[in-house]
């Protein structure tokens, strides 16, 4: 079992921003690293993610422009940093990694999961 690291949520206030870190264990050589996010009753949704040979970045439309997504792969670690956070940007933000990813929008591409950072943006 793959286990991921993440840290880096918290509460701040609108307009305020946030980092977000992620370690894989350094045995797990991924090809794709992501985050998504989750609030209460809907279904996880896709916020960015990174490839590791290229570092191609996508980006769901809601956060482009706004976050910004990184990664040291001599770490194995991804990072989201979040600018111009909106009250519409809370959620529970979950890390992912895999191995086989194609299309990073679909969870279901996605072997292993974080448990979870909250973020709260207050207006």
């Amino acid at each position: 079992q793959v286990q991921l690291a993440e840290s880096g949520g918290g509460s701040v206030q609108a307009g305020g921003s946030l980092r977000l870190s992620c370690a894989a264990p350094r045995y797990y050589r991924t090809n794709c690293m992501g985050w998504f996010r989750q609030t209460p009753g809907k279904a996880r949704e896709f916020v960015a993610s990174i490839f590791t040979d290229n570092s191609v970045t996508r980006y769901a439309d809601s956060v482009k422009g706004r976050f910004t997504i990184t990664r040291n792969n001599a770490e194995n670690t991804v990072y989201l940093q979040m600018d111009s956070l909106e009250p519409e940007d809370t959620a529970m933000f979950y890390c992912a990694a895999g191995q086989v990813v194609a299309v990073p929008d679909l969870a279901s591409e996605w072997q292993y999961w974080g448990q979870g950072t909250q973020v709260t943006v207050s207006s």
